[in-house]
C-alpha cells in the first residue's frame, strides 16, 4: 500500500473532518492541501540501562550523541529511577554523569516510573504489596504444635508417567497431538517408570502443535502446583515448551513461560495456578508453534498446596477458624505470625506450616480452615502490585521527591502498562469500585504525587490500559473485574503514549476525540522504518499529536539516525 492509499484509508478510519498540519515529509492525498513544515516538539528515544556498570554510561553517551545530531531532543530513561533510595553510591554517580551528558547536548531526560504491572520497584520495598489471589478454607490439621496443610480436593493426573497406552495412544488424556506422527510413547528414553512421551515432526504441520491435555477436577479458590520433567533436543524456537491451564470457558489461569532451553537433559519444570471459581480445569503441556527438534515429557503431576507465597498486608488478611465450631483464632494469641520466608512468587519451594503458640486455644487433632491470599508471577516473572494498598503510594511519594532532587525533570512517563492481575483482594473489593475506577484513581494519585513536587510537570502514560482497542476490557489475564471505561477516570491533561501499531488509527483517533494529547511509541525493533513511517502517516492527521519516540526493547539503535531524519523531515 503506497502513502496516498494509506492516507485515503486513514481519512475513512479517522473521525476528524480535516488534517492536522504537523509534519512535512508526506505525500498529500488527492484533493488535499500539502501540510506545511512543522516538526513534532517531542522527538524522543527510549533507553533502558541499569547504571550498574560504567559501560551503561558509555552506551547512553553514544545514543544521546547520535540522537541529538539526528534532530531528537529527549530520552525516556528506564533505570530504576523510582527506587533511588535503594541505589548504590556508584549508581548515583553514574546517574549524575548521564545528567551532565544530556545537559551538554541540550537533551531532556524523561524518567519512566511507577509501574504497577511490572512491580519490581515497589516489591523491592515490600513483596507483600503484590496483587493477591484468594484461597478459601484450605484444610490444616494440628499435630505436635504445628498445623500442617492437607489436600482436600480431588486434583489428580491420571497416567502422569505415560505408562498406560495402546500403541502410541495414551489412556486418561482427552487428546495428544497426532499419535504416531507427532507424539510417541517412548520406552527407550524416560526418567521414571518405563516410558515417557516424545514429541517430534511437529514442524511439518501448520501450527507446530505438540501437546497433551487432560481435564482434572479442582476445588474452587484453591492453589495448585503442577510439575513435570522435560528433556529437549534442538527444540526451536527456544522457549516453545510451556504449560497452559484453562478454565472450561477458555480463560487462561496461569499465563507463564518456563524458559526451557532448546537442548537440555531432564529437568524439572514447576508452576502454580489458582482455580478461581472453577471446579474443573484443562491442563495442557507441550509446544505451540514448534518448528523443529524434539522433546520428552515425564512424571506429570498436580497437587493442591497451602500458604505458598502467602501475602501479608492489611488488604490481604489471613483467617484461621475451627472447622467444627467456626471459632476464629488470632495471630500471636493462638498461632505465630504466618509468612512464607521464601516468598518469590514461584512454586519452587515448600510452603510454611502454622506454628501453634503456648497457651493457644487450638488443640492437637483439630481441623482448621484457613483463608488467605497468595501472589504469583506470570509470563517471564511479571508480578503486579495492588493498586488499592495505601503503602504503595507512600513509596511512590518518597521516590518522586528524590527524583526531583536529583534530576529535576519537567516531564514524567508513567509506566502503567500491562496490569495483568488485581481486583481479587479485600483491599480492592472493599472499595466497591470497578477495576476501571481503581485504575483511574491510581493514575490520578500518581499525577498528583508528581505535581506536589513540580506543579508544572507534564505527565505522560502508556496507552494500552485506557484503550478499548487494546487492553481496557474485561477478562484480561488474571484481573478480577473490567477495565472498560478507565479512560473516563484519568486526568484530561495527560499525554497518551500509543504503542499498538496495528490499531494506531483507531487508538489515536479515540484519545484525540477525548481531548488528550498523543505521542507515538514507534519502531519496536524491526529492521526498517516502516513502523515509524506508518505512525507518522496517522499522527499527521491527529489533532493533539505532539511527538514520536524511537522505542526499542532489544537495544537496537542502528536505525536511530535514520529515524531522526525521518521525524524531522530530512532525507539522506
Amino acid at each position: 500500500m503506497n502513502r496516498t492509499t494509506r492516507f485515503l484509508t486513514l481519512a475513512v478510519l479517522m473521525i476528524f473532518p480535516g488534517p492536522a498540519v504537523v509534519h512535512s515529509a508526506q505525500t498529500s492525498a488527492p484533493g488535499e492541501a500539502s501540510p506545511a513544515l512543522q516538526v513534532y516538539p517531542h522527538r524522543w528515544v527510549y533507553v533502558s540501562r541499569s547504571l550498574r556498570r560504567d559501560s551503561d554510561v558509555a552506551d547512553i553517551k553514544g545514543i544521546v550523541k547520535t540522537a541529538s545530531q539526528s534532530g531528537l531532543n529527549g530520552m525516556v530513561l528506564s533505570a530504576g529511577l523510582d527506587r533511588l533510595d535503594r541505589q548504590s553510591p556508584d549508581y548515583l554517580k553514574r546517574l549524575e554523569q548521564v545528567r551532565q551528558i544530556c545537559k551538554q547536548h541540550d537533551f531532556e531526560i524523561i524518567p519512566i516510573i511507577f509501574s504497577v504491572g511490572y512491580g519490581g520497584s515497589v516489591l523491592a520495598e515490600d513483596k507483600n504489596l503484590a496483587a493477591g489471589m484468594p484461597v478459601e478454607d484450605a484444610l490444616f490439621i494440628v499435630q505436635n504444635r504445628k498445623a500442617r496443610f492437607v489436600p482436600s480436593s480431588e486434583a489428580k493426573i491420571v497416567n502422569g508417567g505415560f505408562e498406560n497406552h495402546e500403541g502410541n495412544r495414551l489412556t486418561g488424556y482427552a487428546f495428544h497431538d497426532r499419535p504416531g506422527e507427532v507424539s510417541f510413547v517412548d520406552g527407550q528414553v524416560f526418567k521414571g517408570g518405563r516410558a515417557s512421551l516424545r514429541f517430534e515432526n511437529f514442524g511439518r504441520y501448520e501450527h507446530g502443535h505438540a501437546r497433551v491435555m487432560q481435564q482434572i477436577s479442582v476445588q474452587p479458590h484453591r492453589c495448585y502446583r503442577l510439575s513435570c520433567l522435560v528433556k529437549t533436543e534442538s527444540l526451536e524456537p527456544e522457549g516453545a515448551f510451556r504449560f497452559t491451564i484453562l478454565g472450561p470457558d477458555g480463560r487462561n489461569l496461569a499465563p507463564w513461560e518456563p524458559a526451557v532451553p532448546s537442548t537440555t537433559q531432564w529437568r524439572p519444570v514447576v508452576m502454580g495456578f489458582n482455580s478461581l471459581d472453577y471446579d474443573k480445569v484443562r491442563i495442557y503441556i507441550g509446544a505451540w508453534g514448534g518448528a523443529s527438534g524434539r522433546f520428552w515429557v515425564d512424571e506429570l503431576n498436580v497437587e493442591e498446596v497451602g500458604l505458598l507465597n502467602v501475602l501479608r498486608r492489611p488488604g490481604a488478611p489471613v483467617t484461621v477458624r475451627n472447622e467444627r465450631t467456626g471459632t476464629l483464632y488470632k495471630e500471636n494469641r493462638d498461632f505465630a505470625v504466618i509468612a512464607d520466608p521464601k516468598l518469590n512468587f514461584r512454586f519452587d519451594h515448600e510452603p510454611p506450616d502454622i506454628e501453634i503458640v503456648p497457651g493457644s486455644r487450638i488443640k492437637h487433632g483439630q481441623r482448621l480452615r484457613v483463608s488467605y491470599y497468595h501472589g504469583m508471577a506470570i509470563n517471564r516473572g511479571q508480578v503486579t502490585v495492588c493498586m488499592s494498598e495505601p503503602a504503595v503510594y507512600d513509596i511512590w511519594r518518597r521516590q518522586v521527591g528524590l527524583i526531583h532532587e536529583v534530576l529535576g525533570p519537567s516531564r514524567y512517563l508513567l509506566s502503567m502498562d500491562e496490569i495483568r492481575a488485581g481486583g481479587a483482594c479485600q483491599a480492592c473489593k472493599g472499595r466497591n469500585m470497578t477495576m476501571a475506577q481503581i485504575l483511574g484513581e491510581c493514575v490520578t494519585e500518581q499525577a498528583r504525587i508528581i505535581r506536589e513536587v513540580n506543579p508544572a510537570a507534564e505527565v505522560l502514560i502508556w496507552s494500552d490500559m485506557f484503550d478499548p482497542n487494546h487492553n481496557a476490557h474485561a477478562d484480561y489475564y488474571l484481573v478480577e473485574g473490567d477495565f472498560a471505561g478507565s479512560w473516563d477516570y484519568i486526568p484530561k491533561d495527560l499525554t497518551i503514549v500509543c504503542w499498538y501499531y496495528d490499531k494506531r488509527a483507531e487508538s489515536l483517533a479515540f484519545f484525540s476525540s477525548l481531548g488528550f494529547q498523543t505521542l507515538a511509541g514507534a519502531y519496536y525493533d524491526g529492521d526498517t522504518l516502516e513502523n515509524p513511517t506508518g505512525w507518522l502517516d496517522v499522527l499527521d492527521y491527529t489533532p493533539g499529536a505532539c511527538g514520536i519516540m524511537y522505542t526499542t526493547w532489544r537495544n537496537k539503535y542502528e536505525l536511530l539516525a535514520p529515524f531522526g531524519d525521518l521525524v524531522t523531515g530530512h532525507r539522506r
